[in-house]
């Protein structure tokens, strides 16, 4: 006999998770951004104890010089290793003469390119430019310093210095390998900018120029002058290429215009030729590596005064001032 039992058909499932499976879930959630949050916390933390101990073995090492030698000898104009004299003012003159030169190249024309590059030029062309300069950065420094050596020296000599291998030499180096840095993070400030203020400005009246220099440039000061101290780090931190093009030679040019087309020594540049030469532990050891406390204090506070600037505009901003 057949069976006219009628079955009911199957019931589709509702796709509501049990409960058990979304606490699971949510806890896993929670442990993966734990995990996260203390990925993150520990590169911060590991960053400043990094540049913490950095510091301390430059103190470590370099602390002797200062306490051996006389500070008045220590900053003394004459700079000679083998009768035990280090003077380390013609050093600090040398670095201060390439490093304001560069900047005083640099920072104009980076900011009048970053201008043209994120205001004026059409897209296309930006497509182009954007990326030609940045590539421009990783171009390595000691090639940099071979073509100032073989092309730019030449030219300057030619051009009636005493030799080609200047601060002058070492400035103009120095800035091209500069500019892209300038340049790259003063674009990408400008574009940070909203597009309303150069429209409410443009309402009112002002021309392109106006809404460029008395809103844009306002507006991404901060920016500006982050991409400007990073610049200026490039150029103080150099070691290389001013090796090559700056003369190499440890003395103090003649106050006057022409001071900056003599050959210079900087701190980078003494200590990359003269610490392959001398035993660990020595006197000489430990006033190089005074030479690097030196520079890094020059940069700590470079950056310091960068930090302080940004901040005053920072709460003028939040006063009501652009």
């Amino acid at each position: 006999m057949m069976d006219t039992t009628q079955h009911a058909p199957p019931q589709p499932q509702t796709g509501v998770s049990s409960p058990v499976s979304v606490v699971d879930r949510l806890s896993r959630v929670r442990w993966n951004e734990l995990a996260i949050e203390g990925l993150i916390r520990v590169a911060g933390v590991s960053t400043i104890v990094i540049v913490g101990l950095i510091f301390l073995f430059l103190i470590r090492e370099g602390l002797p010089a200062f306490l051996d030698i006389p500070l008045r000898q220590l900053f003394s104009s004459r700079w000679y290793p083998i009768e035990g004299i280090y003077g380390m003012w013609p050093l600090l003159v040398g670095s201060i003469l390439v490093t304001a030169g560069a900047v005083i190249i640099a920072v104009p024309l980076g900011l009048i390119a970053a201008i043209y590059l994120g205001e004026i030029a059409p897209p296309w062309q930006r497509e182009i430019l954007k990326p030609l300069i940045e590539v421009l950065a990783g171009i390595p420094s000691i090639v940099l310093g071979f073509l100032g050596w073989v092309a730019l020296a030449p030219i300057i000599q030619h051009l009636g210095a005493p030799t080609g291998l200047t601060a002058f030499t070492g400035a103009l180096l120095l800035a091209y390998m500069a500019l892209p840095t300038i340049i790259s993070i003063s674009e990408d400030a400008l574009y940070a900018v909203p597009k309303t203020y150069r429209d409410g400005a443009l309402a009112i009246g002002a021309t392109q120029w106006q809404t460029i220099w008395r809103v844009v440039l306002p507006a991404a000061r901060s920016g500006i002058m982050i991409a400007v101290m990073l610049g200026i780090g490039r150029a103080i931190g150099e070691t290389m290429a001013v090796l090559m093009v700056t003369g190499n030679a440890a003395n103090i040019p003649a106050f006057g215009p022409d001071m900056i087309f003599q050959p210079v020594r900087t701190l980078t540049a003494t200590i990359a030729a003269e610490m392959g030469e001398v035993a660990q532990g020595s006197l000489h050891y430990n006033v190089l590596f005074g030479l690097g406390i030196v520079l890094f204090s020059i940069t700590f506070t470079i950056n310091l005064l960068a930090g302080r600037f940004m901040g005053g505009q920072a709460s003028r901003r939040k006063g009501g001032q652009l």
